[in-house]
């Protein structure tokens, strides 16, 4: 089991990024989010989970151990695997997802792409008494600034599965709400997930 990774990231791509750790480079499979935090060529510590399949053997990595952890917790519920636990962290914030898990809020988990209603109602009943405590509303990181936010957001809207207009639209939507200081760029993604959730 790779528990996490450290080394020089020497590439970041759409939906993961390259760690040389040792002399070998790591392909580590991450949310837009984790991605916005990483900058090619700096030093990088991802924790990560290792998942074996009979044909592959494929790396998440994650930001913190928080993140890490609600993944592991995702993948024992019926139905979920790891592409859908990735998008839901890259939708919501951990406390976000424990509280819509904790409280049965539907409508939280069906706005993350590949959840439909019985699915997240499936989670719910499944995972609810396992999540732990529940941090309050508002609790969770603002994230990390960057200038070139548009190119970020856009590759992260394609990553969760949207199309390249459709992830163009999004970012001109979101552009057009920004008054003065530019917001981190996990939130700008956020808001862009829920712009095209309400246009699906």
């Amino acid at each position: 089991m790779i528990a996490s990774v450290r080394g020089v990231v020497t590439a970041i791509l759409h939906d993961s990024a390259v760690v040389e750790v040792g002399g070998v480079g790591m392909r580590v499979l991450c949310t837009p989010n984790t991605l916005a935090g990483l900058r090619t060529g700096a030093e990088a510590r991802l924790a990560t989970t290792l998942i074996v399949r009979e044909d592959s053997l494929t790396l998440f990595g994650f930001a913190d151990e928080d993140e890490k952890q609600l993944f592991e917790l995702l993948l024992t519920a019926n139905g979920v695997g790891p592409r859908i636990a990735q998008a839901v962290l890259a939708v919501h914030q951990p406390d976000v997802v424990r509280r819509a898990l904790s409280g049965g809020d539907v409508a939280v988990l069906t706005a993350v792409p590949g959840i439909g209603k019985r699915g997240a109602e499936k989670m719910i009943v499944e995972l609810k008494d396992k999540i732990g405590p529940v941090g309050p509303a508002g609790a969770g990181s603002a994230g990390l600034l960057n200038g070139a936010w548009q190119e970020q957001v856009r590759q992260g809207v394609l990553a969760l599965g949207w199309t390249a207009s459709q992830a163009d639209q999004a970012v001109a939507a979101v552009a057009e709400t920004i008054d003065g200081e530019t917001p981190a760029v996990p939130v700008l993604l956020r808001q862009a997930i829920r712009l095209l959730g309400k246009a699906r």
